[in-house]
């Protein structure tokens, strides 16, 4: 009996090794039917922390990951120099989220500036709101560029390879999609075909792969969306004296909304929403006299009107009759002496939001299911939400022993997020197109509303909280 075992375990060691000579001689086929549990398809800053938040997740161990990116590997052994002209806004649920997945402190070992207080102001009339936690305590949010967030992130997957696989230059020519129902001639996964021929298989596809979703196209689902006639101008601009700078400061100007975001004590970042006819106009200004329409920008009163100014004064002035202690003080901007080299850019604005996020064995997060105008500096932190929903929900499909690509979770995931971004989303719009006119009436309206709104301390905090998932 012995020997036969014996003999039986050789016989099945020596039919291993000679597929193993074969798999080495003629290419290993097996990896072409080789399924992931999970495919995240886009690798910027939403698809690696998605990467990252599933390969750390302890009922997710064993469960095989794999995020394509169509780019080179992002690695930064050193923080540049200069800033770079694309950053976001992280709020402290997002900030919390990449903590948990070990990025955040990498992210504060490269480069990151916290703010604790916003002001917004109107070039219309004398209006203003600000948002700040009590005493200046805690931050409000952090301003960080993109590329550190996504070079954090990539540092983190490095040390996730056990469980996660990261394919970089894989660019995605084909989905090829699972009927619901098993069809007789349906494969049971979604597959995915790469430019260099590879074949891969997935029990679940989560689309990251931006505004221009190929996923979300192929899929065929609908889309809403709209241009707004207008173009972002970005730059790094160079403060005239150092300051604390822990303000991030906007005003609406009635060709769009002018933001300028702390990056260090002595820089900022500028995002000048405003029609793509101005926006080219402003790229070709030479230095100084950029710096002159943004210093105007910020401070000029030419937009004024006696009227809208008089009604402001009494309007405000019968509220602080009725809280005298609310309502805070008008701070100043710092004004700006010069910009970074080669650092203005433009890139146009629109809204769009696909109408479902799922489908079978499919989920899309951040800008490939909703996209939105910047200034509420909500982009990125609409899309790490997508991705704590969608990591507690597969978690416990997997605790549950249940199959990831199932629809019950998926729906459950569309449910939450849809219940969370699309009231963000309206409120974004509305904002938008409220203050994109000079109108008096409208004018008089935002006027009454943004005062009101500053004297209600705990209508500031909701807004705040509800910001800052």
């Amino acid at each position: 009996k012995y020997f036969r075992l014996r003999s039986w375990t050789g016989f099945i060691c020596l039919i291993r090794g000679l597929r193993g000579l074969v798999s080495a001689e003629h290419g290993d086929d097996s990896a072409k039917n080789e399924v992931y549990d999970v495919i995240i398809s886009g690798g910027g800053m939403v698809g690696s922390a998605m990467a990252c938040s599933l390969g750390m997740d302890p009922n997710l161990v064993g469960k095989k990951i794999l995020l394509l990116e169509a780019g080179n590997k992002k690695v930064m052994d050193k923080v540049p120099d200069t800033y770079s002209t694309r950053v976001s806004s992280i709020s402290p649920g997002s900030a919390t989220l990449l903590s948990g997945v070990g990025a955040w402190e990498h992210i504060t070992k490269m480069r990151c500036k916290p703010y604790k207080k916003m002001q917004v102001w109107d070039a219309c009339s004398d209006a203003l709101i600000t948002f700040d936690k009590e005493n200046l305590q805690d931050e409000m949010a952090y301003i960080v560029e993109n590329d550190i967030v996504v070079a954090a992130l990539t540092k983190q997957l490095d040390s996730l390879s056990d469980n996660v696989k990261v394919k970089y230059r894989s660019k995605v020519v084909k989905y090829t999609w699972p009927m619901p129902h098993h069809a007789a001639d349906s494969i049971p996964w979604v597959q995915v075909t790469l430019a260099n021929g590879e074949t891969l298989q997935t029990k679940l596809l989560i689309g990251a792969d931006g505004p221009n979703s190929m996923v979300r196209r192929e899929l065929g689902i609908p889309t809403v969306k709209w241009n707004y006639d207008q173009s972002a101008v970005v730059a790094v601009l160079h403060l005239s004296e150092p300051t604390e700078n822990n303000v991030a400061w906007q005003r609406f100007l009635p060709t769009g909304p002018i933001a300028m975001l702390p990056l260090s004590d002595t820089e900022s970042s500028l995002v000048w929403s405003t029609s793509h006819r101005l926006a080219e106009e402003l790229l070709e200004l030479d230095e100084e006299s950029f710096v002159d329409a943004i210093n105007s920008a910020f401070w000029s009163n030419e937009n004024q009107s006696e009227l809208i100014e008089t009604a402001g004064s009494l309007f405000r002035g019968a509220l602080s009759t009725i809280m005298p202690s609310a309502g805070s003080p008008r701070q100043l901007p710092p004004s700006v002496a010069g910009i970074g080299p080669k650092t203005r850019v433009m890139f146009p604005l629109g809204m769009g939001h696909a109408s479902e996020y799922i489908r079978h064995r499919v989920a899309l997060i951040g800008d490939a299911a909703h996209r939105v105008h910047p200034l509420a500096g909500q982009g990125a932190n609409l899309g790490f939400g997508d991705v704590a929903c969608l990591t507690q929900l597969l978690s416990q499909a997997a605790f549950n022993g249940k199959d990831l690509g199932a629809m019950q979770h998926l729906l459950e995931y569309e449910t939450e997020r849809q219940r969370h971004n699309l009231p963000m989303m309206a409120a974004i719009d509305l904002m938008k197109r409220l203050y994109s006119t000079n109108a008096a009436p409208v004018v008089l309206l935002r006027t009454f509303g943004l005062q009101a709104t500053n004297m209600l301390p705990a209508l500031k905090e909701q807004i705040m909280a509800f910001a800052s998932k």
